[in-house]
């Protein structure tokens, strides 16, 4: 028994290092650097404890930070799961051309984000993009979509709907697909309309991959940094800046390393707390389905 512990541990140990120099290093570093002031290291950093903490509560960029990251976390979570679901239903049977539709869908998640944020930087053009196009077709007025602070977030979701849907479009059809078939059949003798087959039998069913692809959505979409700054660069005025983008003007541009370092502990708190909250109500799902 000795021996094969031994021998368990040697095989762990450079993952178990490699996670420690990449991950428990980092966030220790970085709540080490959160009770101080300093730029890049701790020569001539000065000790604060929780005033950083105390500043963030009062700094009304950090609230709007925090609302506009909270407000497209839970837009782009809620269209995203329910395109895809849509979009799994809508494939999950066998039709012609199917082999083609599913790689067509999936298509814009290959794609990296540049590639994204330049095709949808080109549709949101105000005199030549695609959108306002559609919209002169039907005699509406042309948008200014990444300039107007009414819509320049939901622009972001958009792109991010485009991009990312495919994710929980594949999760839940994986999850539709090993629903056995037999459910469905005793569902039919017994008369269950579709409507009924699918509020009794498919969402309940799929629940756990639901909240799976609600998970890996809303902890992506929580850290958004990559879209916001291809595209808007936070702006216009603080209309799409988030919590990323607010880590990164602290860090280099202002050089205020310790706030920085005190916001992203407060973003790996909530990101932990959304991940344990949806990893609980998984394993209670998974539990109630056996």
């Amino acid at each position: 028994m000795s021996r094969s512990r031994t021998t368990a541990f040697l095989l762990l140990a450079p993952a178990i290092a490699l996670f420690a120099l990449l991950t428990l290093y980092p966030l220790g570093r970085g709540l080490l650097l959160s009770f101080f002031i300093t730029d890049y290291g701790f020569e001539g950093a000065r000790f604060v404890g929780s005033e950083n903490y105390q500043d963030l509560l009062g700094d009304r960029f950090f609230r709007r930070a925090t609302w506009n990251t909270v407000v497209f976390t839970l837009m782009a979570t809620v269209s995203e799961v329910a395109l895809g679901l849509l979009l799994a239903l809508m494939v999950s049977r066998r039709f012609p051309g199917r082999w083609l539709v599913i790689p067509t869908l999936v298509a814009p998640f290959v794609l990296s984000t540049m590639v994204v944020t330049a095709i949808w930087s080109a549709w949101f053009h105000y005199d030549f993009g695609f959108l306002n196009n559609l919209l002169r077709a039907v005699a509406l007025p042309p948008v200014e979509w990444l300039f107007d602070p009414d819509l320049a977030l939901l622009s972001l979701v958009l792109v991010d709907l485009w991009q990312t849907a495919p994710l929980t479009f594949l999760i839940l059809l994986a999850g539709l697909q090993s629903i056995p078939p037999e459910v469905y059949e005793a569902a039919r003798v017994d008369g269950a309309a579709p409507r009924q087959v699918l509020l009794s039998i498919t969402l309940p069913l799929l629940r756990p991959h639901l909240l799976l692809a609600a998970l890996l959505r809303s902890i992506d979409s929580f850290k958004i940094f990559d879209k916001v700054y291809a595209l808007t660069g936070g702006g216009p005025g603080q209309a799409t800046e988030t919590l990323s983008m607010y880590v990164y003007r602290l860090g280099f541009q202002y050089f205020d390393v310790g706030l920085a370092s005190a916001t992203a502990v407060v973003m790996v708190v909530i990101a932990g707390a959304l991940a344990a909250v949806y990893a609980l109500k998984i394993v209670k799902g998974g539990s109630d389905v056996v």
